[in-house]
């Protein structure tokens, strides 16, 4: 097995986290309204009617945050900006208040000699905007480039790097798909215009913020894909569900074209959301960077649904987190291997920016440790075999709300009681200290 401490000089550690998972202070300083603030609020949306309202309290312990992460020894917090903080509607001026906010942040991470890394979008549309249509309108993509140049007008000049979308798979297909999170729709395929607008959104921000000069990168959950068997039906199940799941949100920005979905009855026009002009604007060149988010790989048989060319199969001998998922490390390795394969010289570095896993353990949390060693040595077998990979952020710095499963799965390297806001970290948090501090030290020494 690779050393783990074998990554590339330069390496950069980091966490991730997202503003509506963490932040709470819904109603204070301007802040409006999310389409989670509304999803909460939905008699059975949410297990035991949990919300964000509260979280974490970042928004007024966010110092004490950032003392954590300078304890940790990090190079990169990758956090989010919640829209809603900085245009209330999701249009119009500024709301000085929430950049005023984000601000105290940037400047109280720099003097830790942490590198800001944010995400202008984690899931949190405002309210009013979806009450437009959200990102099945096509002007939701407009007035999300806005609201990029808005925060890079006021941040720009300490943030050298953004990161537009988080996710966009994960949203349109939990959010508009299955309804199972926030805006709560159930449209199946008539959803995939939500792809389309969220990939231009994109595109109209990156040229934003190429225009003052700064990185954009793009982060996506990405998963190996493998059939069930090697029946020609379980391999046609593999490639029609890997086209949904990865080749949608990454051939258009590398490839400039949308993979073949005719096993969905779906056309390269995405059900009309396709305009002259939207790819060549989407694989715009210089995307400065990929983030990938990887938690586990994907098993796909033959359908069993008529609906769908696809049907999921459980991985089964592998350890299990407590939210359910496999563990299988090397499905990195696996995935990191496959991009470089499918998009060559178009691929961009790569920073994995979220990795981690839930457990049922308050502080003694070895299971948490025994995951991201076994990704860690994953990483670096990729980055020995060539792949150039740029930085790992585990998800996440802090339990916190996670979406549809409120406060019952607990992905955090310090634990949060939420009832006082008590911070304390846990077994993995000194490991990852003192895993960046030996990295470090090794490569100051080399």
């Amino acid at each position: 097995m690779t050393d783990r401490h074998d990554l590339p000089a330069g390496f950069r550690w980091g966490v991730s986290t997202a503003a509506y998972q963490i932040e709470g202070a819904v109603d204070e300083d301007g802040r409006g309204r999310s389409i989670w603030d509304t999803f909460c609020e939905r008699p059975g949306a949410v297990k035991n009617g949990d919300s964000g309202r509260v979280a974490c309290d970042h928004y007024h312990r966010w110092p004490e945050d950032v003392a954590l992460m300078r304890e940790l020894g990090l190079d990169t917090y990758r956090f989010s900006l919640a829209w809603t903080r900085v245009q209330p509607t999701g249009r119009g001026p500024a709301n000085p208040a929430g950049l005023d906010f984000y601000e105290r942040l940037v400047d109280g991470l720099l003097e830790a000699g942490i590198t800001p890394l944010p995400t202008l979008f984690h899931w949190d549309l405002p309210q009013a905007l979806e009450g437009e249509g959200g990102w099945l309108h096509r002007d939701t993509a407009h007035r999300f480039a806005e609201y990029a140049a808005l925060a890079a007008d006021r941040l720009g000049d300490r943030v050298p790097a953004w990161i537009t979308l988080n996710e966009p798979f994960v949203h349109m297909v939990y959010g508009y798909a299955l309804g199972i999170h926030a805006p709560g729709r159930t449209l199946m395929l008539d959803a995939l215009p939500a792809a389309h607008h969220q990939l231009l959104a994109h595109g109209l921000a990156a040229a934003e913020l190429r225009g003052r000069g700064l990185d954009v990168l793009i982060a996506n959950n990405l998963t190996p894909v493998r059939p069930a068997s090697d029946a020609p039906e379980d391999r046609a199940a593999t490639e029609a569900y890997d086209a949904l799941h990865n080749r949608l949100f990454t051939d258009p920005l590398l490839l400039g074209r949308y993979p073949d979905l005719s096993a969905y009855g779906v056309g390269p026009d995405l059900h009309g959301a396709v305009r002259d002009g939207d790819l060549d604007l989407i694989s715009a060149p210089g995307l400065d960077g990929l983030g990938v988010n990887y938690y586990n790989p994907t098993r796909i048989a033959a359908p069993t649904d008529p609906g769908l060319p696809f049907a999921e199969a459980p991985i089964e001998g592998v350890p299990r987190t407590h939210f359910g998922w496999p563990v299988v490390p090397e499905g990195l390795y696996e995935l990191l291997l496959t991009l470089r394969g499918r998009y060559s010289d178009a691929l961009p570095p790569i920073t994995v920016t979220e990795n981690g896993c839930s457990t049922d353990a308050a502080l003694d949390d070895t299971p948490r440790i025994d995951y991201l060693a076994g990704h860690l040595d994953a990483l670096a077998r990729a980055t020995a075999d060539g792949i150039d990979v740029r930085g790992y952020c585990t998800w996440s710095l802090l339990d916190n709300f996670e979406w549809g499963e409120g406060y019952g799965e607990r992905f955090g390297l310090v634990h949060v009681d939420f009832a006082s806001q008590q911070r304390t970290p846990k077994a993995s948090y000194a490991w990852y200290r003192d895993l960046i501090a030996a990295q470090r030290a090794k490569s100051v020494a080399s």
